[in-house]
């Protein structure tokens, strides 16, 4: 007597774990897509077209600079060692405070991207004093956060020894402040970095990367296992954070997704109105803001 042949269930468990994968692929992309309509529905409102003009003229300026760029390397740097051409006003911080004024300034970046980013806001810092004022860069081909926050925290220590100076302040756009914050806050950053003031930076994820099956794109997806380690206790973080978020970002969405919400850090939230992603590192109320966080030391973030 032969036996029967017997048929798999309906359901074998690799089929459930492939639908079950289909389905929070296809959740995914609803949301991602939901969040751009959701901002497609706006994009028609007199202060997103006016920073819709502001962007692409920026955009222009910056494609523009882009190259030069890649010419000079990571280590670009600008230092300032007299007084000449400053009005009063601007000597002030350097006579008032020569610690706030001394303190380095490291310049970092977003994702496919350069230094040239920073030139506005590089030459506004020295103008109001600031005597040193450093970048770093990476490749567009990065494929991890941490790795390149390890690298960011050799050049911060190379900085410090060089400079003399224990701690530093960072400026990060986009992606560069995911970096800083990372090391600051996960790898001991906290002993070197004063002040983290991220531009546009997804600190909750951004619905967007959903749309990109690009390995570093899906770090910053509000689900990654990035996110969740970002969301882990950090009690004894030092480092004081100020986040500026744009209200038509196009990148991060939805645009709150750029706040800090983390119990244990000391972080303050500021909304810009009408200024796109790429014109964070150029608008002129965004540097005067970031000067005026950087020039007090002792400052509480509130």
């Amino acid at each position: 007597m032969s036996a029967e042949a017997v048929e798999p269930p309906e359901h074998a468990p690799s089929d459930l774990m492939t639908e079950s994968a289909d389905q929070d692929t296809r959740s995914g992309l609803r949301e991602a897509l939901d969040g751009l309509k959701y901002g497609a529905r706006s994009a028609l409102s007199p202060r997103v077209l006016q920073g819709a003009a502001v962007e692409i003229g920026w955009l222009t300026t910056h494609l523009a600079m882009y190259p030069l760029g890649l010419v000079r390397g990571a280590g670009d740097r600008t230092d300032r060692l007299n007084l000449s051409g400053l009005t009063p006003a601007q000597r002030s911080l350097l006579v008032g405070d020569v610690q706030a004024a001394g303190t380095p300034i490291l310049l970092v970046h977003g994702i496919i991207d350069n230094h040239t980013v920073f030139a506005l806001m590089r030459r506004h810092l020295l103008r109001r004093g600031f005597t040193r004022i450093d970048t770093f860069s990476y490749s567009p081909l990065t494929l991890d956060v941490r790795a390149t926050a390890e690298r960011l925290g050799a050049e911060i220590e190379a900085l410090c020894e060089e400079s003399g100076s224990d701690r530093v302040h960072v400026v990060g756009h986009s992606l560069g402040g995911l970096i800083a914050r990372y090391y600051a806050q996960r790898l001991g950053g906290d002993e070197r970095i004063h002040t983290c003031v991220t531009l546009g930076t997804p600190h909750q994820g951004t619905m967007a990367a959903r749309l990109l099956p690009w390995p570093l794109v899906k770090q910053v997806r509000p689900d990654s296992e990035l996110m969740a380690e970002l969301a882990e206790p950090a009690p004894d973080c030092r480092t004081r954070f100020v986040a500026f978020y744009s209200d038509v970002d196009q990148l991060i969405v939805p645009q709150r997704r750029a706040r800090i919400r983390h119990p244990d850090l000391t972080a303050r939230n500021i909304r810009i109105r009408g200024v796109g992603h790429l014109s964070l590192p150029f608008h002129g109320e965004v540097v005067h803001q970031i000067t005026g966080v950087l020039a007090h030391l002792d400052e509480q973030v509130a």
